[in-house]
């Protein structure tokens, strides 16, 4: 059987969904190759969406025409968001969802995306001509051509699963690996490395004493991660804590000898922030406890995760070290913990655009790239997905492809993808915070703001998206313009605000200056002054969300505009084109190390070259003094 399109996606996880949808809405006629159409964009370990950094990169695929964030506010079943007590710049949305609703809901959000097809099999082979990705071949005998590919294949490459000293090749647990396919791609040139993750054991809730638990609510307020306005009406549940022990730490140490990451059967690197509860012992030996957190996997189901137990040790040490936690004394486990090693490609062989300088065509999304994380690869998938159409032609001339690119001060989608092709990997790459330089410019509450238009100009994000953008955008700005505008008399106001805690006006002011005091807000100075009330009341929908945006909009605006002046600066050097100008091995005034380093990623810009380890600022000079020659 032969099938045509103009842009295939292997693999339907969260890459490979956001990448398909996005590719069809531009116009693209799209198939989605996955091997198993009942797991869509599975929840292979924890089944949350967001948190650090990675609630803002949800946010900004909902605001480019994405379905994650409409997903999970239709799955949620417990809403918090996460760093309330720092600056708006590190606040980060975080759900819990329920995993069983969350497939069914994509699969809803699949099957009515236009342009859009299905096809159930495995891919098996890349079909390359010419330097081009034109197709794959499946393990059926379908051969499936199109303009472009999108790789997004997660753990399943060679993918091998171990528990203790068993290992059993599959891609997830009870699912085959895929073999043969890496090795279709690292024929024409591109390298390969493995990689290490890890998800721990899965618990009957009927089996806990929740009594010797401490509970972990939600939220109060109606949060959601999309900007639509839509929300879920899922049953809000709690999560649980609990530390182990001495003697939890006591049997997992004398399982370590049959651990896989100890005792030499896993080479491979795992992911630095989410280590495996062996891995804690064995880095902080001195610790006599660590925090776990039960978390329920759905609505009508008794399975639930234990966060921070991730592990690979055998399942009888694992099960006996739990029985050791009072909470868990009866415990009841549908199935341990397990490790599970795979390929990647190495991310620096990619363009910005996440298609490959080897073969022209093919894009690469997610973990195979080196990431490790649901929102990581729905970033990388959505960008993948628009370039790809961008290239198929479907919004204009196949011949003249401009990629959609996506800047470090523009959205954290941008940070990831640059530090990916710019710096490479060598662990299960996370995004943090701390990995953008511009984060009071890229909050979770102004995603919308930074990318829905662009979106919109791209045919991406449809009509309504825009509408409610420019609807929310007035009136932010309608709040912003009250407040710079009303003038506050201290008669009328002194009282209430030596209540609130406040030093009483001596002058008369504008409202924003109040608005900028530390303890007082919004909220509560509507309390106080009748007309800010009116105006705060105006808006037809998602009132608090639009008033916390103009909120923080007037009290950050100074490191607001600060920073947009430093990330203006950079993009001078953003501008600066140095691909192809250069044989870097013949440029004496660099280091070493920096002609390898420019050698091996070959970077587009000036700016993308300052931010490979190992070029120096004076290795920047150098090349600035010969572009100006």
């Amino acid at each position: 059987m032969i099938l045509k399109y103009d842009v295939i996606v292997v693999g339907g996880g969260h890459a490979g969904c956001e990448a398909a949808c996005a590719s069809a809405n531009m116009g693209a006629k799209t198939c989605l190759v996955t091997m198993d159409m009942n797991k869509i964009a599975q929840m292979s370990c924890n089944p949350a969406i967001g948190g650090i950094a990675k609630g803002q990169i949800v946010r900004e695929i909902d605001a480019l025409g994405g379905q994650m964030g409409l997903v999970t506010d239709a799955t949620s079943i417990q809403f918090r968001m996460l760093n309330v007590g720092k600056g708006p710049a590190v606040w980060s949305p975080r759900a819990q969802c329920d995993r069983g609703k969350f497939i069914w809901q994509w699969r809803k959000h699949l099957d009515e995306t236009e342009n859009l097809e299905i096809w159930q099999d495995q891919a098996d082979e890349l079909i390359v001509e010419d330097g081009k990705a034109i197709g794959v071949k499946t393990i059926w005998g379908a051969e499936i051509y199109a303009k472009c590919v999108v790789i997004t294949a997660g753990t399943f490459l060679n993918g091998l699963m171990h528990i203790g000293r068993k290992m059993v090749a599959g891609g997830r647990i009870a699912e085959p690996a895929v073999a043969n396919f890496t090795e279709s791609i690292t024929r024409h040139g591109v390298t390969s490395a493995r990689m290490k993750t890890g998800t721990p054991v899965r618990i009957d809730k009927r089996s806990v004493h929740f009594e010797d638990m401490e509970i972990q609510p939600g939220e109060n307020r109606k949060y959601q991660f999309s900007y639509m306005d839509k929300t879920g009406a899922l049953k809000q549940l709690p999560c649980w804590t609990v530390n182990t022990n001495e003697e939890v730490h006591k049997i997992l140490n004398s399982g370590l000898c049959d651990s896989p990451l100890y005792n030499g059967q896993i080479q491979s690197i795992g992911p630095r922030y989410c280590p495996s509860i062996e891995t804690k012992l064995v880095t902080f030996p001195d610790r006599d406890k660590h925090p776990l957190f039960l978390e329920p996997e759905g609505e009508d189901t008794n399975e639930m995760y234990l966060n921070g137990f991730s592990s690979s040790l055998p399942m009888d040490v694992q099960i006996e070290a739990l029985k050791k936690i009072p909470a868990f004394r009866d415990i009841k486990v549908y199935r341990p913990g397990y490790a599970i090693e795979y390929d990647f490609f190495d991310p620096t062989q990619l363009n910005h655009s996440l298609e490959s300088k080897i073969i022209s065509g093919l894009f690469m999304a997610g973990q195979v790239n080196g990431t490790t994380g649901y929102e990581e690869a729905g970033g990388q998938g959505t960008l993948a997905g628009i370039n790809a159409a961008l290239k198929a032609g479907c919004a204009g001339s196949e011949s003249s492809f401009d990629p959609f690119v996506l800047h470090r001060d523009e959205a954290y989608i941008g940070v990831l993808i640059d530090d990916l092709v710019t710096k490479g990997v060598d662990e299960p790459y996370r995004m943090f915070t701390s990995r953008a330089e511009y984060r009071i410019l890229l909050r979770q509450d102004d995603a919308d703001a930074r990318l829905t238009e662009k979106s919109y100009n791209l045919g991406l994000a449809k009509r309504d998206r825009y509408d409610w953008w420019m609807e929310k955008k007035q009136a932010i700005e309608e709040i912003e313009s009250f407040c710079q505008n009303f003038a506050i008399k201290p008669r009328l106001i002194n009282s209430a605000l030596e209540a609130l805690g406040t030093t009483p006006l001596q002058f008369g002011c504008k409202l924003v200056d109040l608005v900028n005091r530390p303890q007082l807000n919004l909220s509560n100075l509507s309390e106080v002054i009748p007309q800010l009330k009116e105006v705060l009341n105006r808006p037809s929908n998602r009132k608090e969300e639009i008033a916390e945006a103009a909120e923080i909009r007037m009290k950050y605006k100074g490191y607001i505009e600060r920073e947009r002046i430093v990330a203006d600066k950079m993009h001078r050097l953003e501008n600066i084109k140095i691909r192809g100008h250069f044989n870097y091995e013949e440029l004496q005034g660099l280091s070493t190390e920096c002609r390898q380093k420019l050698t091996k990623i070959d970077p587009e810009t000036l700016a993308q070259a300052s931010r490979i380890p190992g070029v120096s600022p004076s290795d920047i000079n150098v090349l600035l003094v010969l572009m100006g020659r």
